[in-house]
This record gives structure tokens, C-alpha cells and sequence, in this order.
């Protein structure tokens, strides 16, 4: 199952790469919704490897999560995948410098199960794809304006 949605945000490529690579507080905005966020690398600059554990209740259960960055092209690309019992996720970022003071970013999410569980899970999630993709599309939409008004407050 896909997700894709593209925004256009008014700062320069470079900006907003930097803050899609703010990891320490997609770590603290996660640990704040109560997961539990471990990271396993010891890396000190953003790239390939770099990567994550993290233990989260979801529809009553507890669900365990390890994500990984497998793809790192500064200032064009990034692609982190997570891994679970059951599921494989892909999430992508894309960018292109629209202009000197604007860029597009392509935000995609695919998710693949891996047993039959799994599956009647993603069936189900088929079933609502068009509400899910429509809280998908805010939800970056909103994530596009947060990072607008936080490069206007430091330009």
C-alpha cells in the first residue's frame, strides 16, 4: 500500500533538507506521544546507517519498530525504511529547488506486509484509503507549514 503527496515550501533546498534532518526532534516529538526511542548507531553527522528502536502501543498492543536510513543524497534525497513482525515500510523525501527560495517535496510511504496478519491489516487499511490518504495529505501539509514558518523566523 502507497502513500504519495507533494508540497511546495517557500525556503531554499538546503534549509529544508537541514530540517527533515532534525532527528533528535523527530526522537523528542515521538518519546512525547509515548514511545520509547533508542538510537543504535553512533554516528555524529546524518547518513547511510544511521538508525533506531523504538517500542510504541498502537490499538492496544505493543509494537516494536527498527528504522533505518538507507538512502542519504544531501541536498535531493532521503529514504528510511522500518522494519517490524509483520511489516516493511519505505518512507521517501524527494526535494527539487523550484527556486532559489522555493522547493518541492515528494513524501511517499509503502507499506508491505509480511504474513497473513499483516496483510488482513493492510486489506483493512485498503478498505480506507481514501480517509487515510486524505489525514496523510494534511498531516504533511501541516508538517510543510511548520518548517515555512520556522525558516521565516531564522531568515
Amino acid at each position: 500500500m502507497k502513500f504519495s503527496t507533494k508540497e511546495d515550501i517557500e525556503a531554499p533546498i538546503e534549509a529544508v533538507f537541514e530540517m527533515l534532518c532534525d532527528f533528535e526532534s523527530f526522537e523528542r516529538s515521538a518519546m512525547r506521544r509515548g514511545a520509547e526511542v533508542q538510537r543504535l548507531d553512533d554516528m555524529r553527522a546524518p547518513g547511510v546507517g544511521m538508525s533506531w528502536a523504538a517500542v510504541f502501543d498502537l490499538r492496544g498492543k505493543r509494537r516494536e519498530i527498527e528504522i533505518e536510513m538507507v538512502t542519504f543524497d544531501k541536498p535531493n534525497e532521503m529514504v528510511i525504511e522500518s522494519t517490524s513482525p509483520g511489516l516493511i515500510g519505505q518512507m521517501s523525501f524527494e526535494l527539487m529547488a523550484l527556486s532559489r527560495s522555493r522547493t518541492r517535496v515528494q513524501v511517499e510511504l509503502e507499506v508491505k506486509p509480511l504474513n497473513l496478519s499483516a496483510r488482513l491489516l493492510v486489506q483493512s487499511m485498503k478498505l480506507a484509503k481514501a480517509s487515510l490518504t486524505r489525514k496523510y495529505k494534511q498531516r504533511i501539509s501541516e508538517y510543510a507549514k511548520g518548517m515555512e514558518e520556522r525558516h521565516s523566523r531564522t531568515a
